[in-house]
């Protein structure tokens, strides 16, 4: 079993950073794959990042492509999502994902971290 937990999101102003976290605990961190989604009331919750296990591919939704950048670091088994020139639109909540076996299947889920970007 594994358990994940996110943290920083907030309330910022457009076009400002914040800096998502997400710890997962309970597995062998560093053979998982992991991703942050996001998604606000009434819609599906939307992929938003992942990164591999050797931290050697990334990937990105189109929507955060040159905005935001996830890393990893083993040694803390931690996750991280940096934003950058946050928009309007990035409001939602984020969620943090590990993905055990292959990428395309997220098994552990945390609770979720809200960001508010306000204009």
């Amino acid at each position: 079993q594994v358990q994940v937990g996110e943290s920083g999101g907030g309330l910022v102003q457009a076009g400002g950073s914040l800096r998502l976290s997400c710890t997962a605990s309970g597995g062998t961190f560093s053979s998982y794959a992991l991703g942050w989604f996001r998604q606000t009331p009434g819609q599906e919750r939307e992929f938003v990042a992942a990164i591999s296990w050797s931290a050697g591919n990334t990937y990105y939704a189109d929507s955060v492509k040159g905005r935001f950048t996830i890393s990893r670091d083993n040694a803390k088994n931690t996750v991280y999502l940096q934003m950058n020139n946050l928009k309007l639109e990035d409001t939602a909540v984020y969620y943090c994902a590990v993905a055990t076996d292959t990428m395309s299947v997220y098994d552990y889920w945390g609770q979720g971290t809200q960001v508010t970007v306000s204009s």
